[in-house]
């Protein structure tokens, strides 16, 4: 496996943005009229997890990418740090509730695998502790894909020379100072451990839902390989619309 830190951040040299973009608005479009067709045959649902180092635009994809979807059909949930009553329970424990129903797509802004990373980091728990989460998400996403739940793990992947960039950008432009928080560069310092902790996290949990890494530094760029992303893996469900059963009646 390929480590995160040899790994592009940037799209490939000579790649039309203009071109990209268009394509972007085309896949927003099929985007929705699949997710049209998963919602109403009430089959299958769709989990994406986002995850990435501080500033990497989980948000940013969320709101470019999932703009033009039917709101009744997708979701979109957050996990910061755990609160006091979730401390209180297991590290799934607050997780449960929001896993897609049939013919829904759940976003999830950071997910469970906050629980290993922070742990791994600050070491806050044992290595025992810690492994057996490994071995209850596994367990857990091989449950979800065996009930017609298809998972979609991307990591959001940007140099540390982009994240130190967005930091300033928080601090200097007033639109953007809501954003920022001291820690922000509290992690930007210690960018290299996080990307040793994502690598952990894809060599252990690459089964049956792979990471894949989605490079980040450009937008434009981001947000076509989501979207793209979502849509071959809605062409690739079989979709049969059901009829109405009062038209037999009539």
């Amino acid at each position: 496996m390929e480590k995160l830190i040899n790994l592009p951040t940037r799209a490939p040299e000579g790649l039309d943005k203009e071109h990209i973009k268009a394509q972007t608005k085309k896949l927003r479009q099929r985007m929705f009229d699949l997710q049209h067709k998963m919602y109403i045959q009430g089959k299958y649902s769709v989990l994406v997890i986002l995850q990435g180092v501080d500033t990497s635009g989980k948000d940013g994809t969320i709101r470019n990418v999932f703009s033009g979807v039917n709101p009744m059909g997708c979701r979109v949930k957050s996990f910061k740090k755990p609160t006091e009553l979730e401390e209180k329970h297991d590290f799934l424990w607050r997780v449960f509730p929001h896993f897609p129903e049939a013919g829904k797509i759940q976003l999830f802004n950071r997910s469970y695998y906050e629980d290993i990373i922070m742990p791994q980091l600050y070491w806050t728990h044992s290595q025992e502790v810690i492994d057996h989460r490994y071995t209850m998400i596994n367990a857990l996403e091989q449950h979800l894909v065996l009930n017609n739940t298809r998972v979609i793990k991307l990591l959001l992947h940007i140099s540390s020379h982009e994240q130190w960039a967005r930091i300033e950008s928080r601090i200097t432009e007033p639109h953007k100072r809501w954003k920022y928080h001291p820690d922000d560069k509290k992690a930007a310092e210690r960018y290299g451990e996080l990307l040793a902790q994502y690598d952990l996290i894809r060599e252990r949990c690459s089964e049956p839902v792979p990471w894949e890494v989605i490079p980040a530094d450009q937008k434009w760029y981001r947000n076509f390989l989501v979207a793209k992303r979502l849509v071959d893996e809605l062409e690739a469900l079989e979709f049969t619309l059901p009829e109405s059963q009062f038209l037999d009646e009539e």
